[in-house]
């Protein structure tokens, strides 16, 4: 059985030069772009005219002061900023811990009241949503972090299921990407999407590059477990190598 799978992009930082990379991009893709506002996203949209590129998702960011990320640690105002202007826009939801560590202290307050706003606000939402997670661990580690507000199955909310599964920082091996694709795969109906890298290094500033070996064996077991999207992290990085091995796999 030929399984079709898309293969795409997150763009964290989305500068002339970062999305110039579009340039070695010749296979069908869609790409997700970081902003601060739902403007400002549509003014870097504006400015995409690859013919490749089928769809642009828009991935909000807060300030770093109020959390960057989306989680129940997060300004409490800022997050309704993001939940208002994106009522009917399909959107990346990355749900990850602040930067800033102390915020988790500064917002303890407001925890319950956060998670409570964002549960009602993934699970009523109209558009895709797709949530950007942690690296998919089964067991306690997913209790806890669906306790602290940032894992959302997909079966529950209707959402994708996008798993941080960077093996340049993780030394994942071939059993344990293989395992933990087939599952979400077959836990989530197919709304799976596992995303690989580093091609570049993004806001924790340490991260890896992955090898081409490495980024082609999560490929392989990706298409062959049936997943019909996998995402880059992240376009700034890419080369002319890396976009001919993601093409053969597009």
């Amino acid at each position: 059985l030929h399984i079709l799978m898309i293969v795409t992009f997150i763009e964290e930082y989305p500068t002339k030069e970062n999305l110039a990379k579009l340039k070695l991009v010749s296979f069908p893709t869609k790409l997700y772009i970081a902003a601060e506002s739902l403007d400002a996203f549509f003014k870097i949209k504006e400015k995409i005219k690859s013919k490749w590129v089928k769809e642009v998702i828009y991935w909000p960011l807060l300030k770093k002061e109020e959390g960057y990320w989306m989680s129940p640690f997060a300004d409490r105002k800022a997050l309704k900023r993001i939940m208002q202007e994106t009522v009917n826009v399909p959107l990346l939801w990355d749900a990850e811990i602040p930067r800033k560590r102390i915020l988790m202290l500064k917002n303890i307050l407001f925890f319950h009241s956060n998670k409570k706003l964002i549960r009602n606000f993934l699970s009523s939402h109209k558009k895709d949503v797709y949530c950007a997670e942690y690296f998919p661990e089964r067991g306690l580690f997913y209790y806890f972090l669906k306790a602290l507000g940032l894992e959302f199955s997909a079966k529950e909310y209707g959402d994708y299921e996008v798993k941080m599964l960077y093996s340049s920082m993780h030394n994942y091996s071939k059993e344990f990407i293989k395992k933990e694709i087939e599952e979400g795969v077959e836990d989530s109906d197919g709304k799976f999407i596992p995303a690989f890298g580093t091609l570049r290094i993004g806001a924790r500033g340490d991260e890896k590059k992955i090898s081409l070996e490495i980024l082609e064996r999560d490929l392989g077991i990706a298409k062959d477990a049936g997943v019909k999207e996998a995402i880059i992290f992240r376009l700034g990085g890419l080369t002319k190598e890396y976009a001919k091995l993601l093409k053969s796999y597009s």
